[in-house]
């Protein structure tokens, strides 16, 4: 696959071309989200029964868009700077895709830990080893969707002469917040049997 010239659309910036290609994905994405409020108001007497999953919900819907967001990133750059192949044999990609999915365990585990420490002070607690399975399972989960739509919003832009820096993180981050509190959600009900 070639990669843009300096004087290709990926290359130009004007701020019309970002409200134009924007404004309708900002809106789709926003009706789209309101998918993870649903599910949140659903689960509300789940998260009253098990406040300590309170705890972790923001948390947990965060930092999967974060991790979505770090790899589109890189995944931007390496485009910008001409060395992204999309290539399955790319050891840069697959070594950012292994950082992230080291990167998930790290963070959700921590976030399991916080979560079962501040529920035994406020006296919710649940036990750390339930805490860390739902937190690494769903964490990991919403990690492989944010690898999966990542390349999959990179690559579209690319293919769309849009620049990627525009459009992967809004729909990365939007997307995996509503797949992020979907899994979050179900392994908690399937975990604690509710």
């Amino acid at each position: 696959m070639s990669m843009p010239s300096t004087g290709d659309s990926l290359g130009s910036w004007s701020a019309r071309s970002i409200v134009v290609t924007m404004f309708p994905l900002l809106i789709v994405l926003s009706i789209i989200v309101l998918a993870a409020g649903i599910t949140l108001d659903r689960a509300e007497a789940l998260l009253e029964q098990y406040r300590v999953l309170a705890i972790m919900v923001p948390t947990m819907v965060g930092l999967g868009g974060n991790l979505g967001a770090i790899l589109s990133s890189r995944l931007s750059s390496r485009l910008h700077l001409g060395v992204a192949t999309f290539d399955v044999r790319d050891t840069g990609l697959w070594a950012n895709v292994a950082a992230i999915l080291a990167l998930a365990v790290t963070v959700f585990t921590v976030l399991a830990i916080g979560s079962y420490l501040l529920g035994l002070v406020l006296g919710f607690g649940v036990a750390l080893s339930t805490l860390l399975f739902i937190a690494l399972v769903s964490g990991l989960s919403i990690a492989v969707i944010a690898v999966v739509c990542s390349f999959g919003a990179t690559y579209a832009s690319y293919r769309l002469g849009i620049d990627p820096d525009d459009l992967t993180i809004p729909i990365v981050t939007n997307v995996v917040d509503v797949f992020g509190m979907l899994i979050f959600v179900g392994v908690s009900w399937v975990v604690l049997g509710f």
